[in-house]
């Protein structure tokens, strides 16, 4: 039997979050989310709202003190934030971390050295030395790829409305991607296979797919008519920008995206996922056709 069933989350607004916490709910966890103003948090009907300070370690604690998990996906310019978060977790007697990483493959050496990942990588560092020293401590990292079903909402994995994608190295290496839904129910299958999750990184994924694939997916589901196909190297990308890190103000939207971009699509970092979790945690694997209604519903 799980030992979880208060959960905590950080972040329960955005992209991510209400996927999760309605996971949560519908598995029957008891759900607080941790709030800077409580009157301003639109969270759904069976959550608690606790208003803490990011910002102070007593704070936080408080605020944890009762909770059996801890959910983080706040965003990575709050990485101070998550850091006193676990430490305020560890402190509260919390059973089990999940910290906000919820994307590339971030434990490959090669992901883990870019830069755009060094606030996660940080957060690993500190759960592990947590858990190092009281057992009755745990973490859970989900590695998902990029968000299957938002990444093609907002055109990033592919524009089902505009008929647009870009094409990186060829667009024919595969990738691991994850619905929104599928991270979610990830999270409650971590907290329900407690032992088997614990102190690890946790791969789960949707589908294994290609670029070049998902094209010819998305011309099935909304006309193969009309694309533009845009070619580029990942290689370039990590050149800009590590050329952009250079400047005195450099831009984000350059870097971090450059960045993330070659660590989904870029040669040997891990992006496809060689081993999944998705049995243990009764992740289903969707099919093409899958695909199909998941883009033509963005289209």
């Amino acid at each position: 039997m799980s030992p979880i069933t208060r959960v905590a989350i950080a972040g329960a607004t955005g992209n991510l979050g209400p996927a999760i916490v309605t996971q949560l709910l519908s598995a029957g966890f008891k759900v607080t989310a941790l709030t800077r103003d409580a009157s301003a948090a639109k969270v759904p009907a069976g959550v608690s709202t606790t208003t803490v300070d990011y910002s102070s370690l007593s704070s936080l604690t408080a605020a944890l003190k009762g909770q059996d998990a801890v959910v983080s996906t706040l965003g990575s310019l709050a990485i101070d934030k998550q850091l006193l978060l676990v430490e305020a977790a560890a402190a509260a007697g919390v059973k089990r971390f999940i910290p906000s990483d919820f994307g590339s493959n971030t434990v490959h050496p090669k992901a883990a050295a870019l830069p755009v990942y060094g606030d996660k990588v940080a957060v690993q560092k500190l759960l592990k030395e947590k858990a190092a020293a009281n057992p009755s401590f745990t973490y859970s990292i989900i590695l998902n790829g990029p968000f299957l079903d938002w990444g093609i909402m907002v055109g990033f994995v592919l524009d089902a409305k505009n008929k647009k994608i870009t094409l990186y190295d060829g667009g024919e290496r595969l990738f691991s991607a994850t619905t929104l839904e599928s991270i979610g129910k990830a999270v409650v299958g971590s907290f329900q296979k407690f032992e088997e999750t614990k102190n690890r990184p946790v791969y789960v994924s949707s589908a294994v797919v290609s670029s070049k694939g998902l094209l010819e997916i998305a011309k099935k589901a909304v006309g193969a008519e009309g694309w533009t196909v845009t070619d580029a190297s990942t290689d370039e990308l990590v050149a800009q920008a590590w050329e952009e890190l250079k400047k005195d103000k450099p831009n984000p939207d350059v870097f971090v995206y450059n960045f993330i971009k070659a660590a989904i699509w870029g040669e040997g970092y891990g992006a496809k996922f060689d081993k999944t979790d998705n049995e243990l945690l009764g992740i289903k694997q969707l099919s093409d056709k899958d695909l199909e209604a998941i883009i033509a519903g963005f289209a």
